[in-house]
């Protein structure tokens, strides 16, 4: 498995500063997070954004990420698809192999949307595959269809695509409806992407996306997930991804370094360099 940081672990620092900083603390393995990099190719071209992946030896693999494709309608719907379509091409041109999409399907539920979230997922997968991209759907713990594990790969299996698979997000994990034994639904075929945190001292219930902390510092029963990875042989890229307000203030470098001591402690003998 490779250890891997998401930029929206350091959201306020600059694209670049980041991952230098990253780089500095020896992380190989990069998770972009998809609004910095376009606010950084403002003023920088995409060669100089390969330039600087190649002078720091890192590589991004992943980028986050995507939402409002499956049932959105009229003018949201064509804005989110404009947005795919370029941030695929800038997947292709940057080289990095899986996109990350949300699997955001609001309330209240129909039978049309289930149709239309359907006919979307094909709709993804021939635009992901025209370009040699792959797409890791992220089950939404608060979504109204796809809120847990299982789900999620029904989703991706009855679809039968190569180019889609999942994003394992532990924390929608943890706090929707999924349960232990939904872990046998993840295979070495349909696992594309996985992704990290831990949550302590906070309900379930109650938990948001900045109660993240460190993976291994908290509740999240995360040792069943590392053996199943490992049982399965999942050799992609693990993600610390973590958006918490009070650790953005930590700088990029620091942070780095202690998450990457943190996730390769949980990996152990199956993380890779």
């Amino acid at each position: 498995m490779k250890p891997t940081l998401s930029q929206v672990c350091s959201l306020p620092a600059a694209f670049a500063a980041d991952i230098e900083d990253y780089a500095a603390g020896q992380c190989r393995w990069l998770e972009l997070w998809f609004t910095k990099l376009e606010n950084h190719l403002r003023n920088h071209s995409v060669d100089d954004v390969k330039r600087l992946f190649e002078r720091l030896g890192v590589r991004a693999a992943v980028a986050s990420y995507q939402g409002g494709l499956l049932t959105s309608q009229g003018e949201s719907r064509r804005e989110a698809w404009e947005l795919f379509a370029r941030r695929l091409e800038l997947c292709r041109e940057l080289d990095i192999g899986t996109l990350v999409v949300a699997c955001d399907i609001p309330r209240p539920l129909t039978q049309q949307d289930l149709d239309r979230a359907q006919a979307s997922l094909a709709q993804i997968a021939k635009e992901a595959g025209q370009r040699g991209r792959r797409i890791a759907l992220e089950f939404q713990a608060s979504s109204a269809f796809g809120n847990n594990l299982q789900t999620a790969a029904a989703l991706v299996g009855e679809l039968g695509s190569p180019h889609v698979g999942l994003c394992f997000d532990a924390f929608h994990y943890y706090v929707g409806p999924s349960k232990g034994e939904d872990l046998g639904y993840l295979t070495r075929d349909n696992l594309f992407h996985v992704q990290l945190c831990d949550l302590a001292d906070v309900p379930r219930e109650f938990a948001s996306d900045s109660d993240r902390i460190l993976p291994g510092d908290g509740d999240i029963p995360l040792g069943p997930v590392l053996e199943h990875l490992r049982a399965i042989g999942y050799e992609g890229c693990v993600s610390v991804e973590i958006m918490n307000p009070q650790l953005w203030q930590v700088p990029p470098r620091q942070f780095g370094e202690i998450a990457l001591t943190a996730l390769r402690k949980l990996l152990g003998q199956a993380a890779m360099v």
